[in-house]
């Protein structure tokens, strides 16, 4: 609808426009976003999500309403990737401002899910200021930064519908939370030392052996960690297997508690100097593939080649002259190494071959025995999501494992499929992936199916990601081998279920 405005020719007539942007447009601050561009162009109206879209009604002159709308798609935030699925003319409302309105739970599923981002550099620059309120707080983060698909219990991704529903927030966190023009507004995982999770770090199974409080954690970590002793610390989308990259004894000690002789061990660099490779440059051979893989934005495990002379421990990586390494990603990873000082150990804290452990209780009873301490914290991590790794194939970084902000993936598919069809993997190394529609989503790794807490695993991923997307499959593909736990499970379902010879899936993949 137009309204000419009162006194000015028709080219400054005034329309109103329904706008819906679809894509990766949730736990990636795209509604404060839409929210600042309006008052930019000085546009009315209100913008809202709802079932992993985004409605967009904005009134305004013609000119100033397609400034919106390009700018919607080519200059949204930097993880968002939207995709503007409709413009129509709207009912005008003569709004007298642009707000933002509460979520919309709609029948139908456009959902997509936000993997879990890395630390930005805002909160880094923010932790290591001593005149910041969240000085070297291991959980800060913005609309930009931190944990997503990790804490996310149901979609629309709204702090209730997030593991840090238990944490109310303080008067200063809500400010921060209800200003649109703050870069935390609406940040779901927001919080800080006054109402936010926090560290604790335990000595063996001895509750009288604990530090409690962030700070006294991490320094107790520190010094466990410099006396060359193995500390298992909760992260992200689970536990990790910590120890002095650079000590021979203390590597090889975890080899053996942990029984994995020759595997490579993952090692995380500090972050430093101006890109924050540094440290990685003087134990490593970086192309400019691994630098610009390693510098991604999941900063995922990436393999390359060492130097001849590193201080380093052979027992990394035995008989092999690559090594898996990555940075920092989450604000407890820079407070580790920034106050460590050298390369740490970060190895995946699970029994070999089965999915990374995520309870601080399961922790304390499984890795009792391979680690000596533990640095646990009170945020539960929803689901498991292990670190991804990659590697340079033919000039390019290829995916090896997909896991902790890679996952879960999405792919379009080149014709629409006639039923939800779920996909469950082999036996080894599984992850399982559920298409709809022409829309693929691919998990995380899950790991080997040879156990039951496997098993346990696979089966709830496979509920919690038809739950997440609100799709029920109709139909099952699996291994052709009937031994496979998978393609045991999937004849047990009752539906129909297609299955595929082993090799042919890797061709074709």
């Amino acid at each position: 609808m137009t309204v000419a405005a009162q006194g000015g020719s028709q080219d400054d007539a005034c329309q109103a426009r329904d706008i819906i942007v679809t894509g990766r447009v949730q736990g990636v601050g795209y509604r404060p976003f839409v929210y600042r561009t309006a008052h930019g162009l000085g546009l009315t109206g209100s913008v809202a999500n709802g079932s992993g879209k985004v409605f967009i009604h904005a009134e305004g002159s013609a000119h100033d309403l397609d400034r919106l709308e390009h700018t919607l798609v080519h200059g949204a935030p930097p993880l968002a990737l939207p995709l503007l699925a409709s413009s129509q003319p709207g009912q005008w409302q003569d709004s007298a401002s642009f707000e933002i309105l509460a979520s919309q739970v709609l029948g139908e599923s456009e959902i997509h899910v936000p993997p879990d981002l890395y630390t930005c550099p805002d909160c880094v620059a923010e932790m290591s200021a001593p005149t910041e309120r969240r000085f070297a707080y291991p959980f800060i983060n913005c609309t930009q930064c931190g944990p997503r698909y990790t804490l996310i219990t149901a979609m629309p991704y709204d702090r209730p519908n997030t593991s840090m529903a238990g944490f109310p927030l303080c008067e200063d966190c809500r400010r921060e939370y209800e200003s649109p023009l703050d870069r935390r507004f609406h940040a779901q995982p927001l919080a800080c030392p006054a109402c936010g999770p926090r560290l604790e770090f335990v000595r063996g199974s001895d509750p009288m052996l604990m530090e409690t409080g962030s700070a006294a954690a991490i320094r107790a970590a520190i010094a466990a960690l410099q006396q060359g002793e193995t500390v298992a610390v909760k992260g992200v989308g689970g536990y990790h297997l910590v120890c002095d990259a650079t000590n021979d004894a203390a590597v090889r000690r975890l080899r053996e508690r942990k029984m994995r002789p020759h595997k490579p061990l993952a090692v995380m660099f500090p972050a430093r100097g101006a890109d924050g490779l540094d440290a990685m440059r003087a134990e490593l051979q970086l192309d400019a593939v691994a630098q610009q893989a390693i510098l991604g934005p999941a900063r995922p495990i990436v393999l390359v080649k060492k130097r001849l002379a590193t201080a380093l421990s052979p027992a990394l990586a035995p008989g092999l002259q690559e090594l898996g390494v990555f940075l920092p990603y989450s604000p407890l990873h820079h407070l580790l190494l920034q106050q460590f000082g050298r390369p740490l150990v970060a190895t995946s804290g699970n029994i070999s071959g089965e999915p990374v452990i995520t309870a601080n209780d399961e922790a304390a009873q499984r890795l009792n025995g391979i680690a000596d301490a533990f640095l646990n914290h009170d945020r539960p991590i929803v689901r498991p999501a292990d670190d991804p790794v990659l590697r340079s194939i033919a000039g390019l970084a290829r995916t090896i494992r997909l896991g902790r902000g890679t996952a879960p993936l999405e792919r379009t598919l080149p014709a629409a499929l006639d039923v939800p069809t779920l996909a469950v993997g082999g036996h080894m190394k599984v992850t399982v992936a559920l298409a709809w529609d022409d829309r693929l989503v691919i998990t995380p790794h899950i790991g080997d199916l040879e156990s039951p807490r496997s098993l346990a695993v696979f089966k709830h991923v496979i509920g919690d990601l038809q739950d997440l997307h609100g799709v029920d499959c109709r139909q099952i593909v699996c291994d052709l081998h009937p031994g496979y736990a998978s393609s045991r499970w999937a004849q047990q379902q009752g539906l129909p279920v297609l299955r595929v010879q082993h090799h042919a899936a890797h061709a074709s993949a």
